[in-house]
């Protein structure tokens, strides 16, 4: 259970910045979760809780970067072509069984060991076999080779004693072939967050019910279930809650002492028929973090006390363009950081602009946005559906979202903008 302190979620004055915003959950935050030991074929996703130090050497052993012939440099004649005798074959995992002697060339294979000397270091240089040519058991070797070349040394890659995973790093296939390449085969890691999401609302309506006047079907909550799949979350989806205190307070209270977060979207506002506040309240405290921000909201952001500590609970906007700019940007750092995870700045991309905007100075904006190459392959970002909080079909068929900060008021056809793709924060 997350370790809050009873300020934790107190907003920092009557506007905030998204980087304001996320700068004091960094602060405030903390790990969630407990750790488990897995199998390195199932530590894709999850997010590291120990630093991995090399046990040995990545290559283990100084070994050719080609197939060719292993030599001395020494031996070469730089003016004319060199003709030395086959004495000997390597390939990987079958070195030399002998030294190897001056005056000789061994065919050697690309990852095969470099043979040793004898009592001294052995060749240090392999000739790609396409530069070579073989006569009977000899091997001709034109000249200008450069000493130790296709030559890779023990620990070029990883040093023995070199810490090459940090604790909070987010296991991607290829951190996973790093941890295996030391001769990992578990890892230490934290267990997936534990979240309970639900609706509230006496006009929401679950897909395929009948949906009388006045009532909607609920798509948020089934788009924030996706979104927590994909960051790995084990997600509770506790359905739609009617507008009554009693029911919400129960559903919530006992969800707290299960879960590591709740979260909802919509519900959460000063209203009277919005009850979750109140519930809230009466069971720890909720506050609202009014964002500089469009699309977007208020933040409900607070804490439930149980028996077992005090479980966050985050209460989005109910728009649905505003509820992904709002995940994205405040609830999915939240979650990173409850699940241990260290770095949760998504990278944005420099692009040109395909279209004009204007926009209110100290209001950070999000335009939904698809990326066509122009004729030279430049990457234009052009706008994409129709604008507007509550258009969920802007987001189909978007590629992410371009970022306009605070400080500008006017975009023009051709300025650059940062691009935050979709591919980037949902996974």
């Amino acid at each position: 259970m997350a370790q809050l302190s009873d300020d934790c979620f107190v907003p920092g004055g009557d506007m905030m910045t998204v980087a304001a915003a996320q700068k004091a959950l960094r602060q405030r935050i903390s790990t969630a979760v407990e750790t488990e030991t897995v199998a390195l074929r199932a530590a894709g996703g999850k997010t590291l809780a120990e630093d991995v130090t090399a046990s040995l050497n990545v290559p283990a052993h100084d070994n050719s970067a080609v197939d060719g012939y292993a030599v001395y440099f020494d031996d070469l004649d730089a003016s004319q072509e060199t003709r030395l005798p086959l004495t000997g074959r390597v390939a990987a995992g079958h070195p030399l069984d002998r030294a190897a002697a001056t005056g000789e060339a061994i065919r050697i294979f690309t990852g095969a060991p470099m043979p040793s000397g004898d009592g001294a270091p052995g060749p240090d240089t392999v000739l790609m076999q396409e530069d070579c040519s073989e006569d009977g058991d000899y091997v001709i070797i034109q000249p200008g080779i450069k000493r130790g070349a296709n030559r890779r040394f023990a620990g070029e890659d990883i040093r023995k004693g070199e810490e090459i995973l940090s604790t909070g790093v987010r296991l991607q296939p290829q951190t996973i072939g790093l941890a295996a390449s030391v001769g990992r085969q578990t890892l230490r890691v934290y267990k997936p967050l534990r979240i309970a999401v639900f609706s509230t609302g006496d006009e929401v309506r679950e897909p395929g019910e009948a949906l009388p006047a006045g009532a909607i079907y609920d798509s948020n909550r089934f788009t924030l279930m996706a979104a927590l799949a994909r960051l790995g979350c084990q997600a509770t989806d506790l359905g739609i809650l009617p507008d009554r205190l009693e029911t919400i307070q129960t559903a919530i209270g006992e969800a707290a002492l299960t879960h590591d977060l709740l979260l909802t979207s919509g519900g959460v506002s000063l209203g009277d028929e919005d009850h979750v506040k109140t519930a809230v309240n009466a069971q720890g405290s909720l506050d609202f973090w009014k964002l500089a921000i469009k699309p977007g909201r208020p933040v409900a952001l607070g804490r439930i006390e149980t028996s077992n500590g005090a479980t966050p609970i985050a209460g989005l906007p109910g728009n649905p363009v505003a509820v992904m700019v709002t995940f994205l940007m405040i609830a999915r750092p939240l979650i990173l950081l409850l699940s241990g995870c260290r770095d949760i700045d998504p990278i944005r991309y420099r692009v040109q602009s395909g279209f004009e905007y204007k926009k209110k100075k100290n209001r950070r904006e999000f335009v939904r946005a698809r990326i066509k190459s122009d004729d030279n392959g430049v990457p234009i970002a052009q706008m994409h559906g129709r604008g507007g909080a509550g258009v969920l079909s802007s987001l189909v068929g978007a590629d992410g979202l371009v970022d306009l900060p605070e400080d500008s008021t006017h975009l023009d056809v051709g300025g650059m903008v940062d691009f935050l793709p979709f591919a980037e924060v949902m996974t």
